[in-house]
């Protein structure tokens, strides 16, 4: 499980692939210097609770991989996280669909 460390005071954990895809879109995001919400829910041990933390370029954050292994992204999945991250309910966590073939 890879970890995403916000503002040094909150650990948050994500398997690898879910973590790269975040860090991809939360790039793109602050890269533009845009604030928004991410949201997620606990894995089944931590508890049934829900997770929102305000994005913005002053926070920091740091991503640590389980893996050194640099993860492919799926496109469609980084789309469908951007367009979440836009919209006013902001960045949520959500499954990730098959890939389209590359022509």
């Amino acid at each position: 499980m890879g970890r995403l460390t916000y503002n040094s005071t909150l650990d948050a954990y994500f398997d690898d692939r879910t973590l790269a895809h975040l860090q991809a879109v939360i790039s793109v995001k602050l890269r533009h210097l845009e604030s928004f919400a991410l949201s997620w829910r606990d894995a089944n041990g931590v508890g049934a609770g829900r997770n929102v933390i305000w994005l913005h370029p002053n926070v920091s954050l740091v991503y640590k991989f389980t893996s050194s292994r640099v993860q492919d992204l799926n496109p469609i999945w980084l789309g469908m996280l951007l367009d979440a991250a836009n919209s006013a309910d902001g960045l949520s966590i959500m499954p990730e669909p098959d890939a389209e073939p590359l022509i």
